[in-house]
């Protein structure tokens, strides 16, 4: 464990900073937010606990199938700025979230802060977005991992409840209405407890072995804050109904978001997937079937919905034989392997006829739920022991109908959480942004002279001579304090970015004024912020959330 990261939230990103001996953050846009990295570079190691070791944004893409938020940031209404400047870079399955928002429906958004230390502007960024999605119409739930303070860092009690005091009125005071959102601590939320208890039965220690390293010298509590880590997510839809939930994160917290989405699965009644057989077939091998019904049922004169096609087993492997995928189906996924298994599987079916349907596996269910299934599945359908074939259903129509009759039959019919990640910033002094070194981050909760201060000492992008400076321009893609106006100083003013960035890397703007700029903008915010906390303590007060805990412990380590 490394000590001088900076503490901060879990499951929601902790503001814990990149190391720049692993690669820095990606530049800043010149439209006021920060370029995306194109190629791989190094290895990624994602440790919850650790020093966040990004090396290259773009790694993330290829080692664990976080998707560039550009994909989808066109779907999303009014998006924030942090969306706009590429600080937000990557998602899973956002998509769920944003066609929720815009068509308003239910949508929750979630994120945990780990009390350990003060609350500082890197938290600042998670804070924002779980505001902004509550504004935006979702259910909004924050929490205390005290559990895990507890358990992974060995805080006390005492210690706990002043800094968990300390993040919540930071957060109340940004714009958290408490009203219609939820704020709890692990360890009062006894419903979260009782759901992780359940999600544990579907996890094992090799599982936790290989995600997070742990092994013979991890103590149970540590596991144990992980799975409570894992109700924590997926708590917002044990609320009213499943929804589209997402977890704002730092990337360092992927780990989490990858096994919840497992489990949540786990924890299901029923698998849907698309069958076309009597056999089944894995992603890649449907992909490929897919492929090759569509072309024969076309061919046969059918509308597509395999009604009238005669279309056998036997045909879709001639078929198939001959085909070569589109080059960028080859580059997405391994079809090679796909192809010579599908191969096999069609041979093997012979005139079997080749039909699409949707398939309900009977996972977790009672025996009670899967009879219901069976009965609420209309039209042609197939039954068999495990599972049901259903020919007159859309994939989304059996989604939906499974998830009814789970839920009907005291099942969670948990959605797959989704989830955003925004980039790092920088510290003030060049590097990583560490608790351990005041001079390198700016807490909430400083003096405002002091912020002032900080900035006007910071480390810049500027070049060594005001000569150098006006001939050149700076670097603005390298500069902290242009980090501070994209992420926090300039708001929702895109135009002050864009000015910053521009003046900046044409020589107009030297480093100077711009840290004065930046320094008094700072000062006014955390001038801003200070005040509002002191108008929350009243709120927080009132809030039934109990800041005085009575715990004994000595916690653990990690």
């Amino acid at each position: 464990m490394d000590e001088d990261t900076s503490e901060g939230a879990t499951p929601g990103g902790d503001g814990r900073e990149s190391d720049p001996a692993r690669g820095p953050s990606a530049p800043p846009r010149t439209d006021g937010g920060t370029e995306r990295a194109d190629e791989p570079t190094e290895d990624v190691a994602l440790d919850p606990w650790g020093s966040a070791s990004v090396g290259d944004y773009a790694d993330l893409f290829a080692e664990f199938g976080i998707e560039a938020f550009d994909e989808v940031d066109d779907d999303v209404p009014d998006p924030h700025y942090l969306m706009r400047r590429g600080v937000i870079f990557g998602h899973r399955e956002y998509d769920a979230v944003a066609e929720a928002m815009a068509n308003d429906e239910p949508f929750a958004a979630l994120s945990g802060f780990m009390p350990t230390g003060d609350p500082h502007i890197g938290h600042k960024l998670v804070f924002d977005e779980i505001i902004w999605h509550q504004q935006m119409g979702g259910d909004a739930f924050g929490l205390i991992a005290d559990l895990e303070a507890h358990s992974a860092r060995g805080m006390s009690w005492d210690e706990i409840d002043e800094h968990a005091r300390n993040y919540l009125l930071s957060l109340l005071a940004l714009g958290f209405d408490a009203e219609d959102g939820e704020l709890y601590r692990q360890s009062d939320n006894r419903a979260v407890q009782d759901l992780g208890f359940e999600l544990g039965s579907k996890a094992n220690f090799s599982e936790f072995e290989a995600i997070y390293g742990f092994d013979g010298e991890t103590n149970i509590s540590h596991m144990q804050s992980v799975i409570t880590q894992t109700a924590d997510i997926l708590y917002p839809q044990l609320v009213d109904e499943p929804k589209p939930t997402v977890i704002p994160v730092g990337p360092d917290q992927d780990p989490h978001v990858r096994l919840t989405r497992d489990l949540a699965t786990r924890v299901r009644y029923f698998k849907v997937t698309e069958a076309f057989a009597s056999f089944e077939l894995d992603d890649e091998e449907r992909q490929l079937v897919r492929a090759a019904y569509d072309a024969l049922a076309a061919g046969s004169g059918d509308d597509g919905d395999g009604s009238d096609a005669d279309v056998r087993c036997e045909d879709a492997a001639e078929w198939l034989a001959d085909y070569e995928p589109p080059e960028s189906d080859r580059e997405s996924v391994d079809l090679a392997a796909a192809k010579s298994t599908a191969l096999d599987k069609l041979r093997a079916g012979g005139k079997e006829p080749l039909r699409p349907r949707v398939r309900f596996f009977d996972r977790n269910a009672t025996d009670e739920a899967f009879e219901a299934l069976i009965e609420a599945v209309e039209g042609e359908k197939r039954v068999f022991e495990g599972h049901v074939d259903a020919f007159d259903l859309t994939r989304d129509e059996a989604e939906s109908l499974a998830r009814e009759v789970e839920i009907d039959h005291d099942g969670f019919g948990f959605r797959q959480p989704s989830s955003i990640y925004h980039r790092f910033m920088t510290g003030l002094t060049g590097g990583k942004m560490s608790s351990s070194v005041p001079a390198s981050h700016i807490s909430l909760l400083d003096d405002p002279e002091d912020g002032y201060d900080k900035v006007k000492a910071a480390t810049t992008g500027g070049r060594d001579t005001a000569e150098e400076q006006r001939e050149l321009g700076g670097e603005a893609d390298e500069c902290p304090v242009y980090e501070l106006y994209a992420y926090l100083l300039a708001g929702d003013d895109d135009e002050l970015t864009k000015e910053v960035y521009s003046e900046c890397v044409n020589g107009e703007r030297l480093c100077g004024g711009c840290k004065e700029q930046a320094a008094e903008l700072m000062r006014e915010f955390l001038e801003d912020h200070q005040e509002k906390r002191e108008e929350a303590e009243e709120l927080l007060d009132d809030l039934d959330i109990d800041l005085d805990s009575d715990r004994r412990g000595t916690g653990g380590e990690h």
